[in-house]
């Protein structure tokens, strides 16, 4: 067995890792598995037949590729309308900025907040916590990799939630959708809305946490 625990000064002896040991660790069950000798790609868990390897393949550069793209596309997300309605010939762009200040002139605070939070904050926290991560494994920083596996879960469990951003623009089409008198168009803000929405998905999920822990197994030069 393995023992987890705190990372280990630089002057005691280097901590037994799953890699030196020659164990394969399943990202999707969490599996520790021992390879045949010998055998070489190909692999799979015995648990739940998920393909082993012993770091996601060229994790980094997949990583900022996508979050590269995600961050171009945040900025005409919140600078473009998102929709536009018309109400008895009256005709109105929003983009999630005026959204959030037509919902706190209405009184509908909580529902400012949600917009607010889950379309503005919560993609800079994961295009922030993504960058942060990326530059830290490339420049093999040794500070901390606890407190950075644990912002790198925190990311992906938002992600996990990232649909919500797209059902919180639905919530104001709905809002401003009146039967026969009213119509809603989407507008290109929405597209490169969900753009960063999937892409920042696709980036936390091609980022390889273990790689934080790889810089620990000796010092640097």
């Amino acid at each position: 067995m393995i023992a987890c625990g705190r990372v280990a000064p630089e002057s005691a002896p280097a901590v037994l890792t799953a890699r030196s040991a020659g164990l394969l660790n399943c990202l999707v069950c969490g599996l520790l598995s021992r390879p045949p000798a010998g055998a070489h790609g190909g692999l799979a868990c015995p648990r739940c037949a998920t393909r082993l390897r012993l770091r996601r393949a060229d994790s980094l550069g997949r990583t900022w590729a996508l979050l590269l793209g995600a961050l171009l596309c945040y900025v005409p997300a919140n600078f473009l309308p998102i929709m536009t309605s018309s109400s008895l010939g009256v005709s109105q762009s929003d983009t999630i900025l005026s959204g959030v200040r037509y919902l706190l002139a209405e009184g509908m605070w909580p529902l400012a907040l949600i917009v607010f939070v889950a379309s503005i904050c919560i993609p800079v926290l994961k295009i922030s916590v993504l960058s942060l991560l990326l530059v830290s494994v490339s420049a093999r920083w040794r500070w901390r990799p606890v407190d950075r596996s644990r912002l790198y879960r925190i990311v992906d469990v938002v992600g996990r939630w990232s649909m919500v951003d797209v059902f919180v623009v639905s919530v104001l089409v709905a809002l401003v959708r009146m039967g026969n008198f009213a119509t809603v168009q989407a507008e290109a803000g929405a597209l490169f809305f969900a753009a960063v929405v999937v892409l920042t998905m696709f980036a936390a999920m091609s980022f390889d946490p273990r790689l934080i822990w790889d810089a620990m197994e000796k010092p640097n030069a």
